[in-house]
């Protein structure tokens, strides 16, 4: 599933194609989604501009004066800015048809992603109860300890709760949990006040730097212009059971923790 990196490339890739740029027309081939894609949006969104593209979690939103179109890539989904004439494929459910002459393109394979309907000054269900983000001012190490005082989920359940914080997802959890030495077994209450402040640090480390790298490749994900993510060459422990730790040598252990696979070293993760 693309997680914050890859979203976050994706709206960069896509945003200076948008930004100024009318939506001529909106032409959906399967408009049934996670959810159906609104009749508000398909009435609202052709003919406006679009102001700002932005991403809030693992959200993108594309703001115009009427409202702002709500995107989700789901597991498998990709949004691409093509020609005009760019033959649709299986999976391009749909076409953002632009001022400009080109295309934006939504595809997804498996259609769990969605396009949904923001009103102007509303915030959509989906995005209100959401944490804060985890390269902004207010994710730091006491916000982290104080939330999980009396929690007994596993550390690395309680960093993926998006409730806590948003876009923390499973292979950056795991990778920060590594970094940070903590045991991603370990119960949340029990995590030391100087201990999160590391993982607070190496999660916003870590997802800038995945960032610049393009994402992770796993499955799926390619961004806007076509190309791999680098991030996957690099990491130390998701995906990585049996080999040997890059650190100590110590082969690396798959346990399954909230029905998701979960790495970690043994020895350096206490």
């Amino acid at each position: 599933m693309p997680e914050l990196p890859e979203v976050e490339t994706t709206v960069r890739g896509i945003a200076p194609h948008l930004v100024g740029r009318r939506v001529e027309e909106l032409i959906v081939r399967q408009p049934r989604l996670r959810w159906p894609i609104p009749l508000a949006l398909r009435r609202a969104l052709p003919g406006q501009k679009i102001e700002n593209v932005e991403r809030r979690a693992k959200y993108i939103l594309a703001h115009t004066s009427v409202g702002s179109a709500v995107l989700h890539l789901g597991m498998s989904g990709s949004l691409r800015i093509l020609p005009l004439d760019t033959p649709p494929g299986a999976h391009d459910h749909v076409d953002w048809r632009l001022s400009s002459g080109r295309i934006l393109r939504f595809t997804d394979p498996r259609r769990f992603g969605c396009m949904l309907w923001q009103k102007p000054g509303a915030i959509h269900p989906l995005l209100a109860e959401l944490g804060p983000e985890p390269l902004g001012a207010d994710f730091e190490g006491d916000y982290l300890w104080r939330a999980s005082r009396g929690r007994s989920a596993p550390v690395k359940t309680f960093l993926m709760d998006q409730h806590v914080v948003v876009g923390v997802g499973n292979i950056y959890a795991a990778e920060a949990l590594f970094a940070a030495g903590i045991h991603p077994q370990r119960a949340a209450g029990s995590v030391s006040r100087a201990r999160y402040a590391r993982l607070a640090d190496e999660v916003r480390r870590i997802l800038a730097y995945a960032i610049t790298r393009g994402g992770t490749t796993l499955r799926d994900f390619i961004s806007p212009d076509g190309t791999p993510g680098y991030f996957e060459q690099e990491l130390f422990v998701y995906g990585r059971a049996g080999e040997a730790c890059k650190v100590c040598a110590t082969p690396i252990r798959a346990i399954v923790l909230g029905q998701r696979s979960t790495f970690y070293c043994p020895r350096c993760q206490r």
